[in-house]
């Protein structure tokens, strides 16, 4: 009569497939299958799983499953065995497992086995009501979230707002240094008199004094329209780029320059 081993081993060799085939169709450890071929049952697991691991692997050889339960039965290792309560560790929960008929499931000893080695861990289910929020503190995320948002925006309104005022406080202040910073040689006392550079067009002028040498307008270009007064202190030279396009105006009346191109005028 052929061991409860040689019947799966016999079976799993005809159907042409390995040890690891086989766990990886059942679900079950293969070092779990490789005992059981070798009538070795003893794989630190309850008599619950013992005979759900073999029912299944006879169920994959398509061999009948009560036939190889009650011979293994018969070896003294069946549901009428009353073993002591042990405590086996899966994972990080500590579980104490104990006899069937210890735990009053004797009716439940012929369900299916578990399609894995180990026991499904479960893991502990924590309840969250309404009020439960973000870590424990009854904060909504949804909330948390919103304001995050309205946070980032009121700060990009702010950076923007930042320079955009930084930009128009830089330009007003380079127009009122513009403004209010004349060259020093255009500084005049109240008793010299003065006279306008009229730009018919655009022009560049210099104004230098005949006596000593003092820049009275250095090289500036004026455009049309613009009317540049200038200190005359005594007798000028005024160097223009085009004569043409300029006129001098003296106690409100003008006066053209004696050229056209680039020249030098005195006005005394």
């Amino acid at each position: 009569m052929q061991t409860i081993g040689e019947r799966l081993e016999e079976a799993r060799k005809k159907k042409g497939i390995s040890i690891r085939e086989a766990a990886e169709a059942t679900k079950i450890r293969g070092d779990y299958l490789q005992k059981f071929e070798n009538n070795q049952f003893d794989i630190n697991l309850t008599d619950l799983y013992v005979r759900g691991f073999l029912r299944s692997y006879a169920n994959f050889l398509k061999i009948p499953s009560d036939r190889l339960l009650n011979d293994y039965a018969a070896l003294g290792r069946g549901e009428g065995r009353v073993r002591q309560p042990s405590r086996e560790v899966y994972g990080r929960m500590d579980l104490s497992i104990a006899s069937a008929e210890e735990r009053n499931d004797a009716p439940q000893a012929e369900t299916p086995a578990p399609s894995s080695a180990q026991p499904a861990r479960k893991s502990p289910q924590v309840s969250r009501g309404p009020g439960a929020g973000l870590g424990g503190l009854g904060i909504d995320p949804a909330l948390v979230f919103k304001a995050g948002k309205w946070i980032g925006v009121a700060a990009l309104v702010l950076i923007v707002l930042w320079g955009a005022k930084a930009i128009f406080s830089g330009s007003s202040s380079e127009t009122a240094a513009t403004k209010t910073t004349a060259p020093s040689s255009l500084v005049q006392s109240a008793t010299e008199p003065t006279i306008n550079l009229v730009a018919l067009d655009t022009v560049r002028v210099k104004v230098v004094a005949v006596a000593d040498g003092r820049i009275l307008l250095p090289d500036t270009t004026l455009t049309r329209g613009q009317v540049q007064p200038v200190p005359k202190p005594g007798p000028i030279y005024i160097t223009y780029s085009a004569g043409k396009n300029l006129q001098v105006e003296v106690a409100g009346k003008r006066y053209p320059m004696p050229t056209e191109g680039y020249d030098r005028a005195q006005i005394k």
